[in-house]
């Protein structure tokens, strides 16, 4: 199991970025959180299998239809399986 929390800036919000990461997140059976940070980034904790993992990651540097990603960055952290799901946060 892994844990990864990342950052992904450029044009993010507006673009229904976390209710698209939401959306794959279950698909995946991925746990954790997304969040629109106030400087315009997004924030997201993500836990789940390493290849469901690594899947997530790949759909976070594209993001959804319209997200134009201009730097992306991703911290590996202790898994900790703290999540019974995935939401939003506001």
């Amino acid at each position: 199991m892994k844990r990864v929390h990342v950052w992904i800036s450029g044009n993010v919000q507006g673009v229904f970025f976390r209710a698209s990461t939401r959306r794959k997140a279950m698909d995946l059976n991925i746990k954790g959180w997304v969040k629109n940070l106030e400087d315009g980034r997004i924030e997201a904790v993500i836990e789940g299998e390493d290849k469901a993992v690594k899947e997530m990651i790949e759909f976070l540097q594209k993001g959804p239809f319209g997200a134009k990603i201009t730097k992306f960055e991703a911290k590996e952290e202790k898994y900790t399986g703290e999540f019974e799901f995935f939401e939003i946060n506001y």
